[in-house]
């Protein structure tokens, strides 16, 4: 529940000349934040739009934003989680595409000009593009790049990753939902953000996935050349997690993994705009008997 109502305040306008609204949620985490904030800076073709909410903001993150004169930021004194601090946060964005990001990643070089020069090529706002992760272990995710760079800030090897980050092999891929990801605000207004039934946020992105799947979009690529470093779960390893798994289910009617497997075909090397597929007998009735268990869970 929100409690309090949250701050919301911007510093830039729109004569800024900026590319992209960058929602970035962050939770008592700022080491991670300013690190992830100093990347995009740094690393980043074009100017940018750089929102956060602060979530609760315990730690000293309030302040140090404030003195950031190229933040804007939204502030919750609870943490009201993912989903509601991503939907608050679009309330300032300004400009025509939105990229949800997260505060433990780190933005390698023309991460945005390589994500731009693919929204040119499609050519319309129809689509939703994920950047490549690049993590320091195999989580067994075979959309992301492993590479060891470090696996929190004091193991942190930047130059490695800077020096190497473009040369590992990578294809682009289907079944963007993972961030960093981008899609036109159109698009995002349209589907109604993030699911707040999902809150504090776990399976949150596959749903907003399956929202625009039911809307049309049929782009869901992930660009390998737009490359970002993962630390991984320096927030959620802290929250008590929802029960997304079924929720997931009793709204879609389907596990989230029939939408990433056989939708989406996640992993799978890009080639072209993704059909509806047609699912097997065996696994229509797997569904339906997961839905009931999901049901007997809740009830």
């Amino acid at each position: 529940m929100i409690v309090d109502i949250p701050i919301l305040k911007r510093k830039q306008s729109r004569s800024d000349n900026l590319q992209f609204s960058i929602l970035i949620p962050s939770w008592n985490n700022l080491a991670y934040l300013q690190l992830c904030i100093e990347s995009i800076r740094k690393n980043s073709h074009f100017r940018h739009q750089i929102i956060i909410h602060i979530n609760e903001g315990n730690d000293g993150t309030p302040s140090w934003i404030e003195s950031q004169a190229d933040l804007d930021y939204t502030w919750s004194k609870k943490n009201i989680g993912i989903c509601y601090a991503l939907n608050i946060s679009r309330q300032l964005a300004m400009t025509d595409y939105i990229v949800y990001m997260n505060d433990d990643m780190y933005a390698c070089p023309n991460w945005d000009l390589e994500l731009l020069n693919e929204i040119k090529q499609i050519g319309h706002p129809y689509f939703f593009l994920s950047a490549t992760a690049i993590e320091p272990f195999d989580s067994g995710n075979n959309c992301v790049i492993v590479m060891d760079c470090g696996t929190d800030i004091k193991s942190f090897g930047e130059n490695k990753l800077l020096n190497n980050f473009s040369s590992a092999p990578k294809e682009d891929w289907q079944g963007a939902t993972w961030p960093p990801n981008i899609v036109h605000k159109d698009v995002w207004d349209l589907a109604g953000g993030y699911s707040t039934e999902f809150s504090p946020g776990m399976y949150s992105d596959p749903d907003f996935s399956m929202k625009l799947w039911t809307l049309g979009i049929r782009i869901f690529k992930g660009v390998a050349k737009s490359r970002v470093y993962h630390f991984g779960s320096k927030t959620t390893g802290r929250i008590s997690r929802n029960k997304g798994y079924y929720t997931f289910i009793s709204k879609w009617g389907m596990t989230s993994s029939t939408l990433t497997r056989y939708y989406l075909r996640s992993a799978a090397r890009y080639d072209g705009p993704l059909d509806r597929p047609k699912l097997t007998w065996s696994l229509r009735v797997k569904n339906f008997l997961k839905r009931l268990e999901g049901l007997f869970k809740k009830a």
